[in-house]
């Protein structure tokens, strides 16, 4: 297993879990997502991930009213960006599993967050407000996205959905443009899973990112935010396979 790369954009979707698989998954994985300190473990750099996300928001974005966190899970992002930011803002919370947004819905409240909204919905699906958010975060959520059509509809969607001048900030899984650098840096992903828990996590990990996801390059992805209109994009931080990452709309001259 760990010499085995992640499944190539070229594998039968319908080989991949289902929306309800991935949320029953996630129904029971909640204390794993509860702890700020570390984040999600089975991310590289995860903790400093999520600090560039939420400077990077509020750099980009000085005037935050409302944020919209897409697979929010337990609330980490959110929370971290309350932090940084020092002020209230009202909170949309959005993810496949209501045990996640339990858990994020108190602890985000417990942070000092007054307006807060929940959405147990595929994002896709959610019937959001437009031109709504000034801030959208989507940690560790994109790579569920499957052909170019659903990336470009996901992409699309959270163009609109933002205010002008409003910013998105990702995280997350990514695969490589060449065979050789992408095998290169799973390899690298597999020894650090080993260095956190052993062959057998190495092998948890892989099997359910081989049975769940389908990521892009972040390449791919930068080029999809200009492609829907995001005159600026930027690149925070990349280490092996994960990536954070960025766009800013045009305000209102």
């Amino acid at each position: 297993m760990n010499k085995k790369s992640p499944p190539s954009t070229s594998e039968p979707w319908a080989a991949k879990s289902t929306i309800e698989e991935i949320r029953m998954r996630f129904d029971g994985d909640v204390q794993r997502f509860s702890v700020l300190e570390t984040g999600q473990t089975a991310t590289i750099d995860a903790p400093l991930a999520m600090e560039l996300i939420t400077q990077a928001a509020i750099a980009a974005t000085p005037k935050i009213r409302r944020v919209l966190d897409i697979g929010c899970g337990a609330g980490n992002n959110t929370i971290k960006l309350r932090q940084e930011y020092g002020r209230n803002f009202d909170v949309d919370l959005l993810d496949l599993s209501q045990p996640m947004l339990t858990r994020a819905e108190q602890r985000v409240r417990d942070a000092g967050a007054e307006e807060v909204r929940v959405w147990q919905a595929d994002f896709r699906d959610a019937d959001l407000p437009e031109h709504s958010y000034d801030v959208i975060l989507a940690a560790a959520v994109l790579h569920h996205l499957r052909d170019d059509a659903d990336w470009l509809a996901a992409f699309e969607k959270i163009y609109r959905l933002l205010t002008p001048g409003g910013s998105v900030w990702i995280t997350d899984l990514v695969t490589h443009e060449t065979a050789e650098v992408h095998g290169l840096m799973w390899r690298r992903y597999g020894q650090y899973l080993r260095e956190c828990g052993g062959d057998e996590y190495r092998d948890k990990v892989f099997a359910y990112i081989e049975k769940e996801d389908s990521p892009r390059p972040v390449t791919y992805q930068l080029d999809l935010l200009r492609q829907v209109g995001f005159p600026k994009v930027e690149l925070l931080h990349k280490n092996s396979c994960f990536t954070a990452f960025g766009g800013i709309k045009t305000a209102i001259q």
